[in-house]
């Protein structure tokens, strides 16, 4: 099982970029193994995350943004998902993961 991180390289959002960066770093400090894919590089990786985004999970709005978490084809999350996540002590199961 790997866990994806979607990421685009070309946003102006420092949100984004700031999100984008700091799971990483989680993921890197917590030596959880993980596979940054970015969307701004492949418009089949771009397509390929939006098909597999469950559409309650979309916003009102628009495309989701990255950066969106997936566990191999199984979708765990965004960022603000993940942020919960860390905040209760529940990345493994977030990640589907075994616990670290």
């Amino acid at each position: 099982m790997v866990t994806r991180v979607y990421t685009t390289s070309s946003s102006c959002s420092t949100t984004i970029k700031k999100q984008q960066q700091e799971l990483i770093q989680y993921l890197e400090c917590h030596n959880i193994l993980f596979e940054v894919v970015d969307i701004t590089m492949s418009e089949e990786q771009k397509q390929w995350m939006y098909r597999n985004i469950p559409k309650d999970n979309w916003p009102e709005n628009g495309n989701p943004l990255p950066p969106q978490i997936f566990n191999d084809e199984t979708y765990c999350g965004d960022y603000n998902a993940f942020f919960e996540a860390k905040e209760s002590n529940s990345v493994s199961l977030f990640l589907r993961i075994k616990p670290m």
